[in-house]
């Protein structure tokens, strides 16, 4: 779904300036630093407008959350929505995720979020799933170890799809389910999700944490992702098999 215009994006913006990190390379290896008074760093991919940014904030006002958005105009209602509860632990920044080196330096994150991300269907495409084996190692190098990837989707396909390859990759699963919210609401929804679930659609989530054994940037050639529609979800070991 496309996102509409925002009106008076720019001087909205510009009340919200105080909240965007505009050069954000700058502070890499050092955020806890230029930004003080927080025990963990912990980074969103994808914000969207905000439900979920500002939640989490509340709950944790000793972390530093700092969200990504590449879409202006879902941002800077991520960003009114944060400054109208007067939160001081979040900063916002116009970027994307293979930017990620640039931005944090080895093992810096203590946590990461990615929720409901375009499943990209089609297996010439999967390299751009954010759970793809190139994104994952990114996360790997900026993650420390120990850190944890929580992921939120409601494509079951993408969600299984990931599973295999965040195994493959070497990450350690945790808290994994295909139906987050069967007995109740579970943790802080995204805008998507409250929409989803009243809906009656279901919730996948699961927990992925850095250990010795998961593969980073430096572990080499990137495996081909041929036949990984999501139609098969497991499509992934197979692209595994076919680089032996």
């Amino acid at each position: 779904m496309r996102m509409r215009k925002r009106h008076n994006l720019e001087p909205r913006m510009e009340k919200c300036a105080e909240l965007l990190v505009k050069e954000p390379g700058a502070l890499r290896g050092g955020w806890l630093q230029a930004l003080p008074g927080f025990e963990k760093l912990y980074v969103e991919l994808g914000c969207g407008k905000g439900r979920f940014t500002a939640g989490t904030a509340e709950m944790m006002p000793e972390t530093l959350l700092l969200a990504i958005e590449r879409v202006p105009d879902a941002m800077i209602l991520a960003m009114e929505r944060v400054q109208a509860l007067g939160l001081r632990n979040v900063r916002f920044m116009d970027t994307d995720a293979a930017k990620l080196p640039e931005i944090f330096a080895p093992g810096e994150i203590d946590r990461l979020y990615v929720n409901f991300c375009d499943p990209w269907p089609k297996s010439r495409d999967a390299k751009l799933r954010l759970t793809a084996p190139g994104f994952l190692r990114l996360y790997a190098d900026a993650l420390k170890e120990g850190g944890e990837l929580h992921f939120k989707t409601d494509n079951t396909p993408l969600f299984d799809w990931s599973v295999e390859v965040l195994k493959s990759e070497g990450w350690a699963l945790s808290e994994v389910t295909h139906d987050l919210h069967e007995n109740g609401v579970v943790g802080v929804m995204t805008d998507y999700e409250a929409k989803f679930t009243a809906e009656g659609m279901k919730i996948n989530r699961l927990v992925a944490t850095k250990t010795a054994a998961t593969k980073g940037t430096a572990a080499g050639t990137l495996p081909r992702l041929r036949g990984a529609s999501l139609v098969d979800a497991r499509g992934y070991q197979q692209s595994v098999e076919d680089t032996k």
